[in-house]
């Protein structure tokens, strides 16, 4: 038996066991990249090819994501670039957006990272949630929630949206309307459009359709949808990656169309079928940058525990070297109960409190053994244990197991999400 390569931040663990692996559905064979977007801008859902729909002249934005989920940008961007400059639209013309939503600005290196060959050649600009100068009222959406966009993006005269579409663990898919709300909307809206992730206060908890690999009837997509939906986006481009993180397919077209097909071919490679709930599992976020702080690696556990009986246990590779993601975020650790947790997140509302919510929940219910580069105290104030190694971690995690666990491993945990067919 080969020890299995778990990635940890930018370095690999290895797990000797036996244990029953979940990975991502492989494509039998993958597209050259370059000719799979430009496939995809020849041929696009719901709307023209881009020729018909920019014209000389006009200032073009280009909304992409950040560095804390990779997309396969530095490939598409460039790409998509020379589209726009062969339907007449020059360089000068064009700008980039990074869809930061309430994330860190990024670094010069990172800017590099996401340009590719761009950088340097298109002017990139950072959103900045918090900056009134700089975002553009736009009203209210029919449900009365407020929608303030980046400037910048608003008064482009025609706006394409890309980033890549995987599961999200409450808008059901990331992608598509996620890049616009909330990925260049202010703080007021990010927060507005994510609290539709709670049922009413008389009825308390959360909403069960606001869940990962669903959009039918989830809250969350709905409301971020119809934020987006004001911006009137010309052109989406998404790509759809591997488990290798190679692009598998691009989506381009029309915001809803083109992104409801790429949700359909993620679900197919993200979802893994069990036929019974683990004893163990052991969640490796997938390296960085899906461990890069604790905000994002959380996804991974939000998706690991659906193959773990309530009560398991299991164990999360999360190196975590940007800390926990915001500031204010590790704060709100200190409701330890959770009904007055709740009723403090619905009086002032926060994303990062709700992932905080959302974690400490899981921790309540599953056994949660922590390997990252957190402190003991901090991991436990979060409602984990910690463990310095791997080796650890799995000792601690036997002496409560039954004699023969069932296991099973999650190389990239940030991706999978494993679907029980029976519950016991």
């Amino acid at each position: 038996m080969s020890p299995l390569p778990l990635k940890y931040g930018a370095s690999v663990i290895s797990a000797d066991l036996v244990a029953r692996t979940l990975s991502a559905t492989t494509m039998p064979e993958l597209p050259d990249p370059v000719n799979e977007v430009r496939r995809a801008l020849a041929n696009p859902l719901g709307t023209p090819p881009l020729a018909e729909v920019v014209a000389p002249g006009e200032r073009v934005v280009i909304v992409t994501s950040d560095i804390t989920r990779y997309t396969g940008s530095e490939i598409y961007l460039p790409t998509l670039v020379d589209e726009l400059n062969r339907c007449g639209i020059p360089d000068h013309d064009i700008e980039i957006v990074i869809a930061l939503g309430i994330h860190r600005k990024q670094s010069a290196g990172e800017h590099r990272k996401i340009l590719g060959s761009l950088y340097g050649r298109i002017d990139v600009y950072d959103h900045e949630c918090d900056d009134c100068e700089q975002l553009a009222d736009l009203g209210v959406t029919s449900s009365g929630l407020p929608v303030q966009i980046n400037r910048r993006v608003i008064e482009a005269d025609r706006v394409i949206v890309t980033g890549t579409i995987g599961l999200h663990y409450f808008a059901g898919f990331g992608g598509g309307r996620k890049s616009l709300v909330p990925g260049v909307a202010s703080r007021e809206t990010c927060m507005a459009t994510h609290f539709a992730i709670f049922n009413p206060p008389e009825q308390g908890g959360r909403n069960p359709r606001a869940c990962t690999a669903n959009l039918d009837g989830n809250p969350v997509h709905q409301a971020i949808l119809e934020a987006a939906q004001m911006v009137k986006p010309d052109f989406i481009l998404n790509s759809v990656l591997s488990a290798d993180k190679q692009i598998a397919r691009v989506f381009c077209g029309e915001l809803e169309e083109a992104h409801l097909a790429g949700c359909e071919l993620a679900k197919d490679l993200y979802t893994v079928p069990l036929e019974r709930a683990a004893d163990l599992a052991i969640v490796s976020c997938g390296g960085h940058p899906k461990d890069i702080n604790f905000i994002q690696a959380h996804k991974a556990l939000d998706y690991g525990v659906h193959a773990v009986k309530p009560g398991g246990a299991v164990i999360l590779l999360a190196a975590c070297p940007d800390g926990f993601g915001n500031a204010t975020f590790f704060d709100w650790f200190n409701y330890e109960d959770l009904d007055i947790f709740e009723k403090a997140l619905r009086s002032r509302y926060e994303i990062n409190g709700q992932t905080a919510w959302s974690t400490l929940s899981k921790a309540r219910s599953w056994r949660v053994i922590l390997i990252s580069e957190f402190s003991r105290e901090q991991t436990e104030k979060m409602g984990m244990e910690k463990a310095a190694t791997l080796d650890e971690a799995l000792q601690m995690a036997y002496k409560q197991l039954p004699e023969n666990p069932e296991i099973v491993v999650i190389p990239d945990g940030g991706t999978i999400l494993p679907i029980i067919s029976q519950r016991k």
